[in-house]
């Protein structure tokens, strides 16, 4: 299975090579940020699959804190988060608004519609859409935390139980070609 996911993955002399990231080099050649192994590929999925709800284009760069923080594999946490995306964000917030309301009782706030790019131009749209971020409020704020720790944690789940299955394929298929 690492070696598998090794193909996709970049190696650490990428980032000793990259003249814009070698002031973290101490931080980022961390041998554990670069390993490859069933505890850092599950930590590594959590804390992509957490940050990947992280508003704008933020999300990478959590999961690089996130990776470093808690050593798990830096490059597998930032590709985790491309599950979001513009297909994908809009109805992971529908989710999350309707978490929040559930989280909160007493509290209905009623779910409206995002703001469309008018004739006023990017920076008009962009402060009309904070202002609708803001306008759902307690609810997605909090749904956005509740449904990113249930993906993190169903993530972290996932990827230790099929990586457990694997081995234990694995196991079973060399028993037999040893037994033969």
């Amino acid at each position: 299975m690492r070696s598998k996911l090794r193909k996709f993955l970049p190696d650490h002399e990428a980032i000793r090579n990259n003249r814009w990231l070698a002031p973290f080099e101490n931080t980022l050649l961390h041998p554990r940020l670069w390993h490859l192994n069933r505890r850092s590929a599950a930590g590594a999925v959590a804390a992509g699959m957490f940050c990947g709800l992280i508003p704008g284009p933020l999300q990478m760069l959590g999961a690089a804190i996130c990776a470093v923080i808690f050593r798990v594999n830096l490059p597998l946490a930032m590709a985790t988060t491309l599950y979001t995306n513009p297909f994908t964000i809009v109805p992971l917030y529908l989710v999350a608004f309707a978490i929040g309301q559930w989280a909160l009782p007493g509290e209905h706030h009623q779910f409206i519609a995002p703001p469309e790019p008018g004739e006023d131009g990017l920076i008009a749209w962009m402060h009309a859409l904070v202002d609708w971020m803001i306008g759902l409020g307690t609810p997605l704020a909090l749904g956005l935390v509740l449904l990113a720790a249930g993906l993190a944690a169903a993530g972290y789940i996932a990827v230790r139980l099929v990586w457990r299955i694997y081995l234990i394929r694995a196991w079973r298929q060399r028993d037999k070609r040893l037994a033969s």
